[in-house]
This record gives C-alpha cells, structure tokens and sequence, in this order.
C-alpha cells in the first residue's frame, strides 16, 4: 500500500482520536456555571485522564499489548472505546462523581490510541527520514488535542454538543484506522513472548536510559503548560484585546503553532541528528517558562506571538524522543518501551497539572508557568550527554 496514503491515514487517525482528550478542558467555563466546578474539580477533570492513561499504558506494557496484538485493531478499538466514554459523560452525567471515572476511562482507552500510533507510523519510515514522519504524527497529536477549543471557539454550542462532536470525530479516527491503517514494512519482528520486564530493562541501557530521561523532561512542561495556558491568558488582562478569541487563541498557539513545531522539529532530526534537534527545542521551550513573567502584561499581539513560539518549541521535540526510541530500544519491543516511555511521562504530568494551579493561588498566574522550567531545562543536560557520547543515535542526513 502507498506509503503517503497509509502515514496520512495514521496522521488521521490521531487528529480524530485524540479529540476527546482535552475535550472537558474546552468546557470548563461552561461547567463553572452549570455544575458549580471549582478549580479543583477543573484540575480533576484532566488530571483523571492523565491517570487512565498511565493505567492502560502500564496494563498494556505488562502485557505487551502494542507488540502482540495487530496495531491497526488495537488502535481502532481503543479510540471507538474513548469515544464511548465521552458519548455517555455527554448524555448522561450531571456532576463529578460520575464525570470523572468516565474520564479515566477515557485516559486508559487513549492509552491504545497514541503510543500504538507512534509504532504504526514508525513501521512506514526508513531510518533517514523517520524523524519528520514522527513529527508529523505529534503534529497529529497536537492538533487533536487542541481540537475541543476549535470547536468550543467557534459557534455556540452548549458543552455537552462539545464532547458529542469531539466523539463523532473518535468514532470516525476508530473506523479510518479499522479499513485503511495497516503495519508497515520497518516493523520490527514480532516480540517471541511477553517480555513486561524489557519496560524496566530498558533503563539499564544508556541511550534509551538518557532519551527517556530528556522525555520525562520534556513532559514535566508540556501537558501543565497545554492545560493551564487559558487560565494564564485569562489572567493576563488581555484577553479581551486579543485579536481572536481565548480558546482560538490556544488552538492557533498550541495547535497550529504546534504542529508546525513538530514539522521543523522532525526535519531538523533528520537533518542534524536528533539530540540536536531536541535540545534546541528544550532550551528554547525553557527560555519561554523563564520569560513568561515577563511577558505577561505585554500587548496582546505580542503575547500571542510568544506563546505561538512557545506552543511550536513545547511539542517540537516529542517526536524526536519517539523516533530515537523506537531505534536504540530493542526492536523486538519497540512498541512496549514507547508504551512505558509514555506511561512514566504522562504520570509526571498529572504533579506539574497539579501543582501549577496551587502555585498560582499563591504567587499569581503572573509567576506560575516558573515551575515548569526545570523540566526542559534537565532534559536538555540529558540530550547534550547523549549528543556528545551516542553520536550513532543522530544519522547523517545522508543515510539511506
């Protein structure tokens, strides 16, 4: 099958599959009236998500789920599975107590969703060029999970027709993926036996130990900075002057910025190897955590240029992480140490989606976003050790 047809149908896939991830995110402000949600209930509602992802990813390491059961299956089940959950949270629910298991429920089922993407759209990419094709999935990724505030943006629907939209576009991603994705060509062999161990032996491993560890840094940023990003722009004062908005302003920044981060950080890992290409994007990303409070009364033009910048580089190195991974870990259970990676990543998230929000009642919005800069700040160290002692992790860009 062409191979253009096949990493777009994957690319597809996660826009759509991922939709219903930051889907109660976009609704928040519409909950605040109808069911009293406070703040805390606010960071519950994504923090939930990010636990049911770290439990499927953890069940689907132990038992090597990626790497025995066909992909584009597992891939279809689990963001039909997602999409269910949203359905039911949409029609049904009328406060948290209901609301939040179902979006654990959510966050397990995505957990087949995104790294069971990342293997498949590995399977399509020679070494030489596996770089941008990764990128173009984060860029995927990112798009989908921005894509509530789109919708949320644009129009007037009431929340639950949000989360009803959000699930049609899963249902569509789950069917994509059941008639057209398919295991490509550069898949490693198929692993002799469950193998749950390798998540933990991987770590003793240099390269996969110091890719993992620029990850962990990575993620400490990103999904605090994804989901606090409104508040901080509603805290501002600028809201209201800017140009577009609040949740076009994030989908634009975040989601159009990103993707085109993870373009120019995918091509760059192709073309000057990957830590390269991560570390830039992790210094750049940690000068804007550092900056932040500085820009925070600044025009709102400006303000939303730095945080388009800030959006590309946040996200810019996710799929380079992914690509070195998927080539310095055992190729007989790439899928298990990408589900691992993911599973340890996103439970950093939930500390820093946590801790953001109480930092800013305490010290103002102005100076929050300064707990995230030690994340791409350490990652950055890890890259420039394995920049320097694993030169073979970054191809030459004439490698074929």
């Amino acid at each position: 099958m062409n191979v253009g047809v096949q990493r777009g149908a994957i690319a597809t896939v996660q826009v759509l599959g991922l939709a219903v991830w930051f889907s109660m995110s976009a609704v928040v402000p519409s909950l605040r009236s109808e069911w009293g949600l406070t703040a805390g209930g606010a960071v519950w509602l994504t923090a939930s998500v990010q636990f049911g992802f770290v439990a499927g990813a953890l069940t689907s390491t132990a038992l090597n789920l990626a790497d025995q059961v066909p992909a584009p299956r597992l891939l279809s089940v689990s963001a039909a599975a997602a999409a269910a959950c949203t359905v039911v949270l949409a029609v049904s629910v009328e406060g948290l107590a209901l609301a939040i298991p179902l979006r654990f429920l959510t966050g397990v089922f995505l957990a087949g969703v995104y790294p069971v993407g990342m293997k498949l759209m590995a399977s399509w990419a020679q070494r030489s060029g596996r770089g941008l094709t990764m990128g173009i999935l984060i860029a995927a990724l990112t798009l989908g999970s921005t894509l509530p505030h789109l919708i949320a943006g644009v129009g007037s629907l009431p929340w639950r027709g949000v989360l009803l939209v959000a699930a049609a576009a899963g249902v569509s991603g789950s069917a994509i993926s059941l008639l057209l994705v398919r295991l490509g060509p550069h898949a490693g062999p198929t692993a002799p036996a469950r193998n749950p161990r390798y998540a933990l032996t991987m770590f003793t491993e240099r390269e996969p130990r110091l890719v993992n560890l620029g990850y962990f840094g990575h993620m400490w940023e990103l999904y605090a900075l994804w989901t606090w990003i409104p508040t901080f722009l509603q805290a501002t004062g600028a809201a209201e002057e800017l140009p577009v908005p609040v949740g076009i302003a994030v989908f634009l920044a975040m989601g159009i910025g990103g993707a085109i981060g993870c373009l120019v950080g995918g091509w760059g890992a192709d073309r000057y190897g990957r830590p390269p290409a991560a570390l830039a994007a992790l210094l750049v990303s940690g000068a804007c955590c550092l900056l932040s409070p500085l820009l925070f009364h600044s025009a709102p033009a400006l303000l939303l240029a730095f945080c388009a910048v800030w959006g590309a580089a946040v996200i810019a190195d996710s799929g380079v992480f992914s690509t070195t991974l998927s080539e310095v870990a055992d190729q007989r259970y790439v899928g298990t140490a990408l589900t691992a990676q993911t599973a340890i990543g996103f439970a950093l998230t939930v500390i820093t989606i946590q801790l953001t929000p109480v930092l800013a009642e305490a010290i103002d919005w102005q100076y929050a976003f300064l707990l995230l800069a030690p994340g791409p700040l350490a990652g950055a160290v890890a890259m420039r050790v394995l920049g320097s002692r694993a030169s073979s992790t970054a191809p030459s860009p004439h490698t074929k």
